[in-house]
């Protein structure tokens, strides 16, 4: 991991190369590199952290003269951060330059294999393996060596290679790791996701697992794993590139905070018809829905805490029967598949690596797939049986926020379509539910205008070493990810634990001044968390509490209290989530801290 970009054609490629770098920068990475064949050399230059420390050693690509290269910004998985371990990788003789996004699992049994043969490994790294074996398998053909290289490795992998034979060529292969080829007038391109390119053309290719690419100015062409052959049809990129710009904000995040109305709408109105949901992309007739038995909600991250906020309101309005589960845990537990059931993968990029496995685990078994995603023409969104895009449009920031508050709104309308064609709610009920969906995105609106008192509160909570989130039922869900947002961006140990469980141990961590962030939206069950909320104020908690406005009586037992407006209550998550958004924000600015690039963490986790 993280990024790769690569380019061919009429300009000159380092600037394009580190420019499609810099709009990757969001993916998370600790050191960047770049390739470039100058007429007579691959020339290679590399550096640990930002991207700026390449730039400036570079002067902004322009000593790096060519029109061909390869640029890579990585994200540690084997060996340290370091120049050394820095891609591009290349070979003892200079001759081949690979960049390398992904895991090579048996890269221990390969090293010891090519070491025994007299290859010497100057990194830590498993993509130096990709490099020697290569030049092995080479004999004027990359194509063919690729093939060879791929039918041997294990794991995941985007690759951008360049030989020195063939100095007008950029090549790329891919396996569970995404890469897309993109083409215009002046040149081609390989990169890992579409803002590194989104600014010189919007003519995309997708390469599905297993294809090699071969990019040349005369030329695209790609082949299967055995080396035919085979035509593609290009996709065309309809996102708005300011989109993918900050507009004036001071971060991506707080720009997306903002755009959340938007988004919503976005993922809501197109799907509303005559006081009904369309969700014609489903895939499921009526008489499969009223026969389903069971729901699995398949998620990593931010994507699984939707996935039990979708748990409760599938199981309350619908009355179906449903699962959520880590996707990391899901593909290793051997789930049980079942007739009449219905698997459901959450991913905000639709590459993530254990969402996607699990996505083929379940269509093994047979299983119906449907995908909740966000990017279009990912590799989630092309293998599931139907897909129910969220048109959040590009996410920037590490941390999710409008994507999360979209997938939120997905769930809303599928239980609402199962709940009216199995006939669990009744037309009255379904008419109210429509009508407070609709008013989400001006709610949502209304909250972000009162940030101010929200900075306010997390001003005074900078220097805090603990926070303790909590509530009950879907309280709980956005306790989980109220806490994820704040662990991410500030660096702060934050817990989220259901209300009822604090006796169960939980409670002997509260002491003088310890902060508790307590969520009671919930009004068949605020009794029961106003009674935790006195359990830790007795042992000197201080208490956030986020309630709606019918509940003023809050302040009766609460330190401080933010309100959020009144709505079904299935759907408070999507505005109690705002208030934790931005304390989250507003604490990380408040620290100093890279609020869209947070220490170790990628945007979208492509290995396991």
């Amino acid at each position: 991991m993280c990024g790769i970009a690569g380019y061919i054609g009429k300009q000159q490629a380092a600037p394009i190369i580190l420019d499609g770098l810099a709009k990757l920068e969001y993916r998370g990475y600790d050191s960047a590199g770049v390739a470039v064949f100058d007429g007579e050399k691959i020339h290679m230059e590399k550096a640990m952290g930002r991207l700026r420390v390449l730039d400036e050693m570079t002067h902004h690509g322009a000593s790096m003269p060519g029109f061909c290269g390869v640029g890579h910004t990585r994200w540690a998985t084997h060996g340290c951060p370091s120049d050394t371990n820095a891609h591009p990788h290349m070979n003892e003789e200079n001759t081949i330059a690979v960049v390398h996004n992904g895991i090579i699992e048996n890269y221990g049994k390969l090293k010891q294999r090519l070491e025994k043969k007299g290859y010497h490994f100057a990194s830590e790294t498993d993509t130096e393996v990709l490099a020697h074996m290569l030049t092995e398998y080479y004999h004027g053909d990359p194509v063919d060596a690729i093939e060879k290289v791929m039918h041997r490795v294990e794991g995941s992998y985007a690759l951008g290679i360049m030989f020195l034979d063939h100095p007008h060529h950029i090549y790329a292969a891919r396996k569970d790791s995404p890469l897309i080829v993109g083409v215009s007038d002046d040149g081609k391109f390989i990169a890992s996701d579409v803002p590194a390119i989104l600014h010189y053309t919007r003519n995309v290719y997708y390469m599905e697992n297993e294809e090699i690419a071969c990019l040349s100015n005369e030329h695209t062409r790609f082949f299967n794993i055995d080396g035919e052959s085979i035509e593609k049809q290009p996709v065309t990129i309809d996102w708005d590139i300011h989109a993918a710009e900050k507009g004036g904000y001071e971060h991506f995040m707080l720009k997306e905070i903002h755009e959340q109305p938007k988004a919503v709408r976005d993922t809501i109105s197109p799907r509303i018809s005559n006081n009904d949901i369309d969700l014609g992309e489903l895939g499921l007739s009526e008489e499969e829905i009223r026969n389903l038995k069971h729901i699995s909600i398949v998620a990593c991250g931010s994507a699984y805490h939707t996935g039990v906020t979708g748990k409760y309101v599938l199981e309350s309005l619908a009355r179906i029967p449903t699962e959520t589960d880590l996707a990391s845990e899901f593909r290793y537990r051997n789930p049980i598949y079942t007739p009449d059931s219905l698997v459901i993968i959450v991913s905000q990029s639709g590459e993530t690596a254990d969402s996607l496995a699990a996505l083929r685990d379940a269509k093994k078994h047979k299983s119906k797939v449907l995908a909740i995603v966000n990017v279009v023409g990912s590799s989630i969104a092309r293998e599931a049986d139907s897909v129910l895009y969220t048109w959040a449009g590009p996410e920037i920031s590490v941390a999710t926020t409008k994507a999360y508050s979209c997938q939120l709104a997905v769930f809303y309308m599928l239980a609402m379509k199962f709940a009216r064609i199995r006939g669990t709610i009744s037309p009255e009920q379904f008419a109210k539910l429509l009508d407070a969906l609709k008013l989400l995105p001006d709610q949502i609106e209304t909250l972000l205008s009162q940030k101010e008192k929200i900075q306010f509160f997390a001003n005074h909570y900078l220097a805090t070493e603990h926070i303790f989130f909590m509530g009950r039922g879907i309280d709980y869900a956005i306790s989980l990810e109220g806490s994820l947002k704040l662990k991410e961006i500030s660096y702060i140990h934050s817990e989220a634990y259901a209300a009822g469980e604090l006796k169960h141990g939980t409670i002997s961590l509260m002491e003088e001044g310890t902060l508790v962030v307590a969520i009671a939206t919930q009004d068949i069950l605020y009794p029961k968390t106003v009674s935790n909320i006195v359990e830790v104020k007795t042992r000197g908690a201080f208490v956030m509490a986020l309630t709606t406005l019918k509940h003023k009586d809050m302040e009766n037992c609460a330190d401080y209290v933010l309100y959020v407006p009144e709505t079904e209550n299935p759907f408070m998550g999507s505005l109690a989530i705002i208030p934790l958004q931005l304390f989250s924000y507003y604490v990380s600015l408040g620290r100093g801290l890279d609020v869209d690039k947070p220490r170790n963490l990628a945007k979208s986790v492509t290995v396991e």
